[in-house]
């Protein structure tokens, strides 16, 4: 039984993060006397790491500082609607794990154009960095200048040395795509800004595939913009001629979208369906049930936590890009 208990499960019976729940157990500041010990006592009562209320946390390299930093552009990141927090949240309880302390910083635009370096890093407070979130070559080339224990987390470069962790999303785009074809719809339109993300760009070639495969026509002009050049959101243009299926590249977008056409008087999945991707989207329970890709963040998390844990310690592990498995959804929103 405790092998199966770890630190979330302690830390969703108190609503706190894991953070607080390893630095109670493990004697750490920062953590009330009181919670401190209310912690403990439910962490043997579940039968955490056995006789030990300590986590059975690896120990970090040698001489290092025992953090590993996440940094996050400001854009992508919101505690009440970010499938990026979501993510966070995973990563930091696999470090945790595996005997690293997570530390956070957001990124401003301004940061990114001025290269200037996160804090964390200039400060020298962390062995490894991951990047979690798409900022751009340039900002990329200069982090892995000052260090080299770099990982970027749902995004990749041109540049084949640097390791990443991302979505398969290429092939999941193509999947759910090719899934609406088959039910025997031949107008799409793809909702997404293509220049925005290599995420974004994968998954309308992937989108695009499956309307060749079909011999339908598809075209880049036609896609609908849900975000500037910076990642911000923008309005959506619902087009006049209504396609019968709007591919949208994230589920936050295509919530967007069935707000946008609710309020021209449009239905879904009645007048047209909307697909998603991710498997995350804010609570609205006026929300239609979306079809979406299922990207696990537990998984994704864990093969971004073993990589740069390996790096940190000088283990080996397999440079390049390593892609996470998914799901098709199938809902209401595509009937």
């Amino acid at each position: 039984m405790s092998e199966k208990v770890r630190l979330s499960d302690i830390a969703a019976r108190f609503n706190v993060s894991t953070v607080t729940v390893s630095k109670a157990l493990s004697g750490k500041d920062g953590v009330g006397e009181e919670l401190r010990d209310e912690i403990k006592r439910v962490a043997e009562e579940m039968g955490y790491c056995g006789k030990s209320l300590f986590p059975k946390i690896t120990a970090p390299v040698k001489k290092g500082t025992g953090n590993v930093g996440i940094v996050i552009p400001k854009r992508f990141f919101s505690p009440s609607a970010s499938y990026y927090w979501y993510l966070f949240n995973y990563l930091s309880t696999e470090l945790l794990e595996k005997g690293f302390y997570p530390i956070m910083e957001l990124i401003s635009q301004e940061d990114e154009d001025s290269l200037s370096l996160p804090h964390l890093l200039s400060d020298k407070k962390v062995d490894g960095l991951v990047l979690l979130g798409q900022v751009s070559e340039a900002y990329v080339k200069k982090v892995s200048e000052v260090c080299h224990n770099l990982l970027l987390l749902d995004f990749y470069t041109e540049d084949s040395s640097f390791t990443s962790v991302l979505a398969d999303n290429f092939y999941y785009s193509w999947l759910i795509t090719s899934k609406a074809i088959s039910l025997g719809y031949k107008k799409l339109r793809f909702v997404g800004t293509y220049k925005a993300t290599s995420s974004i760009q994968d998954r309308f070639l992937g989108f695009a595939k499956a309307l060749f495969d079909a011999g339908l026509p598809v075209s880049k002009d036609d896609i609908i913009s849900d975000r500037d050049d910076h990642g911000l959101d923008i309005p959506l243009i619902i087009p006049e001629d209504l396609p019968e299926v709007f591919v949208c590249n994230c589920d936050a977008t295509a919530v967007k979208l069935i707000a946008a056409l609710k309020e021209k008087g449009i239905r879904v999945p009645e007048d047209t369906c909307v697909t998603g991707f991710d498997n995350y989207t804010v609570n609205n329970q006026n929300q239609v049930p979306l079809t979406t890709v299922y990207i696990r963040p537990e998984e994704t998390a864990a093969q971004a936590a073993t990589l740069i844990s390996a790096m940190i310690k000088g283990e080996e592990y397999k440079k390049g890009r390593h892609l996470a498995g998914g799901s098709l959804i199938m809902r209401e929103s595509l009937k």
